[in-house]
């Protein structure tokens, strides 16, 4: 169970949010929106520890994460805006190596399917560089696939996707929500995931 309480970032000499709280519950998807600017990515940072926040706590199972450190972070996925995809590296390549830095290992015919499924059957072994935007966001989006964390942490997930890998992410992500996983996610594109039970959270100037 994720927790946030009376949660506030300032930067500079503004305040992007605060008095932020909610409560997220296996099986439970909670959506981030808001105007550029108004600290949506800060916030999703702040909930992987990556950000200190000015007041307010982060709780996983009670406990803050300032002093779970790897505790949490092996229960975590973070995909932040850049892939972090290595251009020299293929696809299999990236992945097995994205694999080993989350904490786990993984072997070929499992980075090869996890690819496979996201569209990129016949470029798993092709140079990075030589792939468009979206096959970039594909590899990326491999990790979910092969990662056990049970919390992700998706900022912009759907972007440079095409209709039909919009589609198939959606599918990835609401077995996740099945089997009793957490998702945090921002999109500025308007997706069935976000409505219905979804929970939501805006943030704006008024904050």
């Amino acid at each position: 169970m994720l927790e946030v309480q009376n949660l506030s970032c300032v930067r500079g000499d503004r305040r992007l949010f605060r008095g932020i709280g909610f409560r997220l519950e296996p099986g439970e998807l909670l959506y981030l929106h808001g105007h550029n600017g108004s600290g949506k990515t800060t916030l999703l940072r702040t909930l992987c520890g990556l950000i200190l926040p000015d007041e307010g706590e982060v709780l996983w199972h009670g406990d803050n994460i300032r002093g779970l450190r790897e505790d949490f972070s092996k229960h975590l996925l973070y995909l932040g805006h850049k892939n972090g995809i290595k251009g020299d590296l293929t696809g299999l390549e990236n992945l097995i190596i994205s694999s080993i830095l989350d904490g786990f290992e993984i072997n070929p015919q499992t980075a090869w399917s996890a690819l496979e499924r996201l569209g990129l059957d016949g470029h798993e072994d092709l140079p990075a560089k030589v792939l468009s935007q979206g096959q970039h966001r594909r590899v990326a989006l491999a990790r979910l696939l092969v990662n056990e964390a049970s919390l992700w942490v998706l900022d912009e997930p759907f972007s440079a996707l095409d209709k039909g890998a919009v589609t198939l992410l959606q599918a990835v992500i609401r077995e996740h929500l099945d089997q009793g996983g957490m998702v945090v996610l921002t999109t500025h594109q308007e997706v069935p995931l976000t409505t219905g039970h979804a929970k939501q959270l805006e943030l704006g100037w008024r904050n």
